[in-house]
Order: structure tokens, then C-alpha cells, then sequence
């Protein structure tokens, strides 16, 4: 995929500059070496230290390979070949070059280019491309299972998920969100057997009443069989010996109401079905409640439940026995693969379905009644065998094949543990998983508390503030600081959850970026006026500096999506924050510096707030005014 969608404008900041850098430079190698030239990709990267330039091509020890055995050039001269041929629209772009090194040219821009470049960027889509709708995407996020609690396992599905979903609607694209719910089968009916044997007035449960009932469900059916023949061999004693048959008897009973109310289910008897979409309704209201303090984008339109897929598990498995892709084996049929031993199991010996089957109904779902060409799934690392297995066999089936002939990409984003201090899955002191509420209540509590402390100072900007600004601004704090710290470490790696570095004003975290939007929502507030269209000039360093920052927010969106790495954005609103804070010690705004000077601050000053706010907004994070 060449690019993640068609640019809405003629220019969109810091990526086109790269284009034009790049257009400029094969120009000048196709008229320095020809053929050989128009085959060398000018490599233009930004510069690792700003005082060697703005950019760097480093295509002249490559092509001096290319051309020894009829040149000999080196390096050094072969850039200056290039440099010799540059057009001049390359020339009007930049300062004269700089050639160092082996043979790497320095680029710098010229003030007026990168003032034009963020003169261009200022509107409402700051230079962000847009696929207007032409391209698009499934998402897999949340997937939790019914009449279970979100515990903190739930977060990293949920989050990064809703953030890669908002990478991609920022770019212009349609954007399906599927939550998996686990919603069917053998365990829902158990839990709802469970409750109907205990005469539980279904209309008035509790999810924590549910929670119970499940783990309740599961002990009882548990049939220690083994245990019953060994107890019996070694004469442990009758009372052991009663003990464990009434267990086996129990479990048999329990396994076979659950297995009468599945039957009932799937027969569709309006009783049990009733209960069981009340048994949703609990659920997802908790689910619902969670999603939205986390300022997560998940609403009932988005789920597709193992349900919503049970009429297509038959035709599934058919398709792969018809193209004579699955056999039997033991009775299961398993579809196998060359390059490895395990197959994928997609029909058990009794002819029922397994996650895997429906996960084969969801994929065929996703690309051809939706169009997705990309399908993306956000589920913990734990199940990358499963959907490397899921996704082989979608493609050796076809089912990949999109009507433009292209096929849909396959993704899964597999995502580490948060940990405890102790470095181990992050669990209660009892030795509970944390639920997701309660872990969000106790960020929001800090959050609070660190936000009224701050208050209490005469100068801060929220002194005065009522007690339920306040309480709004400490969510936002609170909730922000957990996303932040999430989505800003590498989705694959597993993270210590640490809420007192989290919940900081200093440093990497949430709460830092949204200080530093706050502080310019503050500088703007307090100007009495400003010149929208004034003329943008880059004098100070650190002006020019703030500048090509900001013009990186396009490549910034973009590269975040194509790679679907949050932590990407991440570092740019860090690094924006950072850039902006060197700004504003060293530039004065407000007071002086002559109009011109101010009115040309303010508008960067505006610019940057839009920018953090937006990218913000990527990750679902709100953006105070004021902290």
C-alpha cells in the first residue's frame, strides 16, 4: 500500500516538503546520471541534529556503488554532480547545500518555505490528508464476554483499538468498530442455567450478581472424573470416595441443564432467549458506562457477537470442505498448513464450532460484506498463533479477494500485559484481576486530588473554579494519564502501571500534554485580539524549530496509522509540548516585541493548540482550557 489515502490539498505541511525535496532531487539525479540516476532514490530523512539542517539526502554512497564499475565516482563528488543539476524550484526551496560526511547533503529550508508550508497548514484540516470515505477498515476492539466484569486485561483491546479506529476516521476513511462479544455457547449457558436453577429473578441482576453466577457456573460443572477412578483405586476412604461422586453427579446434572438451555437457546425458545438478552443488557451496560469515561467511541451498533455469526458457522466450515481445504482427522476436521505441524481445528468430533470457526465467519464478514481492505484485530499477544492460523486460512480459501482484485490486509496487533510493581500481571492484593472500574475510579480520584491541589494556589489558572469544573478537569487529568501511559509504550510490550508517575505534570505523561495545551489556551485568552491571516515569520530559532514541528503532524497521523503504533503519536504530541515550551521561554508573545512579532506568535501559538488538541483527540483524550 502505497499510502494511506489522497491529500486533500495541494499542500499538507512537512510530508509535502518531502515530496517536494524528493521530486527536486531525482530531477537532479536522472540529469546528473541518467538512467542510473532516475533508478536512486534521493533518501531524504529528517536530520538527526538541526544544526546540520532541516534534512538530509543520503543517496551518494548507494549510487557511487552502483556506478563503480563504470565511474569510480566518489561519494562526495557524485553529490556534488547532483547538487550541480538541482532544478531551481529545488534551488527556492532551500539554503545553498551542505555536503558532509561520505557524501550526505545538509538541507536547509529557507524561512519563507517553511512559513508557506505552515501558512498552508493552517485550516480546519491542519494538514492532514483525507481518504474522503474512498478506503476502508475493520477494527476488532473490547471483545469482552458476557456476564463477566472488564477487569484491566480489557483496556489494552479497548483503547488501542478505539485510537487506531480514530487514526483512521482522521484520515478520511470508513471505519467499522467490531466488538467481539463472546455471547454464545456452552459457558453462557451454563451461567444462565445456573441462575434459572437457583430461581435468580432474572429482570433485577446486577453485573456483579452475573459475575458470580459464572464463576458459579463454571465450579459446578467441573467434573473430576480421574479423581473419582483414582480415589476408588487406592481406597482413600468412603467419605473421600461420596465426596467425589457427588461432585461427578453434580457436574453431570449441571452439564446437562446447561447443555438443555443451549439447545433452547439456539431453538430459539422466547423464555431462555429473554434471559440471555437480558444477560447482554446488564453487561453491556456497565461496558457502555466504562467506554465512555475512557472517551471511547463503542456503542451497541458496533457489536458482533459470536451470535450475530451462528447461522454462518455451517456454511464456513462447508466452504473449506468443498474447496477441499479441510479434512478429518479423529473426526474434527482441521485445515493444515505447509510451513507448519499444527493445523487449525475448525469443527470438532461432535460437529460443533470453535472460536476458531467463528472467527473464519468474522474475517469473511469484515472484508466481504463490509469491503474491508484492511482488518485489523486488537487482542492480547497471547493469540498470535491463533490469528496467524485464522488469517492463513482465510487466505488460502480466497476469501481475502476484494471486487478490485486487490486483496484485504490482514493485522493483528498483538498487545503485552500491564504489570504490577512486582513486574507480574497487575492483580489486587487479594490476588484478584483488577476490574477496569475500579481502576479507573482510583485514577480519576488522583486525578481530582491533583487538580484541586493546584487550585488551592492563589495564581493557578483554576483557582476559583467550582467544584464541579474541577471534579471535570480531574477526570479528564485522571483518565488521560492512563491512556497516555498506554498508548505511548510500544503496544507489543508489557508495562508497569505506575499511577503516580502516570498522573504527573512533568515528564512523558498525559497529564503533561494537556498542561501544555492548557498554557496556550491561556496565552490566547488572555490576547485581546489576533490577526488570523497575519504573515508567519520565523526569526528565532526557536520559532523555526516550533514550525517544522508542527509541519510533521501530517507524516506523524499517517505513519501512525500505516504502522498501527499509537506510541508513534505519542512521541510527536510529547515532542510538540516539548518544542513549544522551548518556544515560549525563548519568545516572548504578549509583551515586548512589536505587532508584527506578536500577531506572527499568536498565530503559531493558535496553530499548536489546534494541533495538540487534535492529536489528543486521536487518543480520546480531552484537552482542558485551563489546569
Amino acid at each position: 500500500m502505497s499510502s494511506l489515502c489522497e491529500s486533500n490539498s495541494s499542500s499538507h505541511g512537512n510530508g509535502d516538503l518531502v515530496e517536494q525535496l524528493a521530486s527536486g532531487f531525482k530531477i537532479a539525479l536522472q540529469g546528473a546520471f541518467g538512467e542510473a540516476g532516475t533508478a536512486t532514490d534521493p533518501s531524504i530523512k529528517v536530520a538527526a541534529n538541526p544544526k546540520f539542517g532541516d534534512f538530509q539526502a543520503n543517496f551518494a554512497m548507494g549510487l557511487a556503488k552502483t556506478l563503480a564499475s563504470s565511474h569510480g565516482n566518489h561519494p562526495k563528488e557524485i553529490a556534488q554532480l547532483v547538487i550541480d543539476h538541482a532544478p531551481q524550484s529545488l534551488r527556492d526551496l532551500c539554503e545553498p547545500f551542505e555536503i558532509a560526511g561520505p557524501g550526505f547533503v545538509n538541507i536547509r529550508l529557507r524561512p519563507t518555505t517553511i512559513a508557506n508550508a505552515l501558512t498552508a497548514m493552517d485550516n480546519s484540516t491542519l494538514g492532514v490528508p483525507n481518504a474522503k470515505g474512498l478506503r476502508t477498515v475493520a477494527v476488532d476492539l473490547c471483545g469482552v464476554n458476557v456476564a463477566k466484569q472488564m477487569h484491566v486485561g480489557h483496556l489494552r483491546a479497548t483503547i488501542i483499538g478505539d485510537t487506531i479506529a480514530r487514526l483512521y476516521e482522521r484520515l478520511g476513511w470508513k471505519v467499522y468498530r467490531q466488538n467481539h462479544l463472546g455471547d454464545w455457547g456452552l459457558p453462557i449457558a451454563m451461567t444462565l442455567a445456573a441462575l434459572r436453577r437457583a430461581k435468580i429473578e432474572i429482570a433485577r441482576v446486577t453485573l456483579d450478581d452475573l459475575n458470580t453466577a459464572y464463576r458459579n457456573a463454571q465450579a459446578q460443572g467441573r467434573d473430576d472424573e480421574p479423581g473419582l477412578a483414582a480415589a476408588r483405586a487406592t481406597q482413600v476412604g468412603p467419605h473421600r470416595i461420596a465426596e467425589l461422586e457427588a461432585q461427578h453427579e453434580g457436574a453431570a446434572v449441571a452439564l446437562a441443564d446447561a447443555h438443555d438451555t443451549l439447545r433452547r437457546l439456539q431453538s430459539g425458545d422466547t423464555s431462555v432467549v429473554a434471559d440471555w438478552q437480558k444477560l447482554i443488557d446488564v453487561t453491556m451496560c456497565e461496558v457502555y458506562e466504562t467506554a465512555a469515561t475512557l472517551g471511547v467511541d463503542l456503542k451497541p451498533d458496533h457489536n458482533r457477537g459470536e451470535s450475530f455469526f451462528r447461522d454462518r458457522l455451517a456454511p464456513t466450515v462447508d466452504a473449506f470442505v468443498q474447496a477441499k481445504l479441510a479434512e478429518r482427522d479423529a473426526g474434527a476436521l482441521v485445515v493444515r498448513f505447509a510451513d507448519r505441524e499444527r493445523p487449525l481445528l475448525i469443527q470438532k468430533s461432535d460437529g460443533t464450532s470453535l472460536y476458531a470457526t467463528t472467527d473464519l465467519a468474522a474475517v469473511r464478514y469484515r472484508i466481504q460484506d463490509l469491503g474491508a481492505e484492511r482488518v485489523v484485530y486488537c487482542v492480547d499477544a497471547r493469540q498470535r498463533d491463533h490469528f496467524r492460523d485464522v488469517f492463513d486460512a482465510v487466505r488460502l480459501i480466497g476469501w481475502t479477494k476484494l471486487p478490485s482484485g486487490s486483496d484485504a490486509h490482514l493485522v493483528h496487533v498483538p498487545f503485552g500485559a500491564v504489570l504490577g510493581p512486582d513486574k507480574r500481571p497487575l492483580k489486587t492484593r487479594s490476588g484478584e484481576n483488577f476490574t477496569l472500574k475500579a481502576l479507573l475510579d482510583e485514577a480519576v480520584a488522583r486525578g481530582r486530588r491533583e487538580v484541586r491541589a493546584r487550585s488551592a494556589i492563589p495564581e493557578s489558572p483554576t483557582a476559583g473554579m467550582s467544584s464541579d469544573e474541577l471534579d471535570a478537569i480531574g477526570q479528564a487529568v485522571g483518565i488521560a494519564a492512563i491512556k497516555y501511559a498506554d498508548l505511548s509504550s510500544d503496544v507489543a510490550r508489557d508495562y508497569v502501571f505506575d499511577l503516580d508517575r502516570m498522573v504527573s505534570f512533568e515528564g512523558d505523561t498525559g497529564p503533561y500534554a494537556q498542561y501544555a495545551h492548557a498554557r496556550i489556551a491561556g496565552i490566547l485568552a488572555k490576547a485581546s485580539g489576533r490577526d488570523a491571516d497575519c504573515p508567519i515569520a520565523l526569526v528565532n530559532a526557536e520559532e523555526r524549530a516550533l514550525a517544522l514541528a508542527l509541519l510533521r503532524y501530517s507524516n506523524a497521523v499517517e505513519d501512525a496509522a500505516k504502522q498501527l503504533a499509537p506510541n508513534r503519536l505519542a512521541a510527536f504530541i510529547h515532542e510538540l509540548a516539548n518544542t513549544f515550551n522551548a518556544f515560549y521561554q525563548a519568545c516572548p508573545v504578549l509583551r515586548g516585541v512589536d505587532d508584527a512579532t506578536r500577531a506572527s506568535r499568536l498565530r503559531m501559538c493558535d496553530i499548536t493548540r489546534r494541533v495538540l488538541a487534535d492529536a489528543l483527540s486521536i487518543m480520546g483524550i480531552v484537552a482542558p482550557n485551563r489546569m
